[in-house]
């Protein structure tokens, strides 16, 4: 390892992963450019938007704010763990399906991972509790009011 790199370990979707990097490379960057994990977006870089939302030890967290260092020994989760399986969807994937909590797709990612934490500590939200989750995640096509109705989906099949 050269001196200016560092050694990054982490588990991503339940994999181990070690890399040497920069130490001031963006956990968004390391995911996408590193591990090739691009379901993270980086939309706005500044942390307002909620499109690069990862699960850090299953807390959502912006990943264009941290550092790919501030990762080791942590566990991460991409949209691309949600899937159970190949060929298979996640729950609240289904759901967003089901309700059309989509569009253009750019902003998803972000709030499957954000809403995948929320319903975790809310198993039965009300709509408004549902808003304000959302809050945090800019959609630019939506009213949102498909994106609640998929969460309010989710919530009800997982109980």
């Amino acid at each position: 390892m050269s001196d200016d790199k560092v050694k990054v370990r982490t588990t991503v979707n339940g994999a181990r992963v070690e890399r040497d990097t920069e130490p001031r490379l963006l956990l968004s960057d390391f995911i996408r450019h590193e591990l090739g994990l691009t379901g993270t977006h980086v939309g706005c870089e500044h942390g307002v938007c909620g499109a690069c939302t990862v699960l850090v030890d299953g807390v959502p967290m912006r990943a264009c704010l941290m550092f790919a260092v501030q990762a080791s020994g942590r566990a991460l989760e991409t949209v691309e763990g949600l899937a159970p399986a190949p060929g298979r969807l996640h729950p609240l994937q289904e759901a967003f399906r089901d309700a059309h909590g989509l569009q253009c797709g750019f902003c998803t990612p972000g709030i499957l991972m954000t809403m995948k934490a929320f319903l975790a500590e809310h198993p039965d939200p009300g709509e408004a509790e549902i808003r304000e989750a959302l809050s945090g995640n800019l959609c630019r096509c939506t009213g949102y009011q498909h994106i609640v109705d998929a969460v309010k989906l989710a919530a009800e099949r997982g109980r």
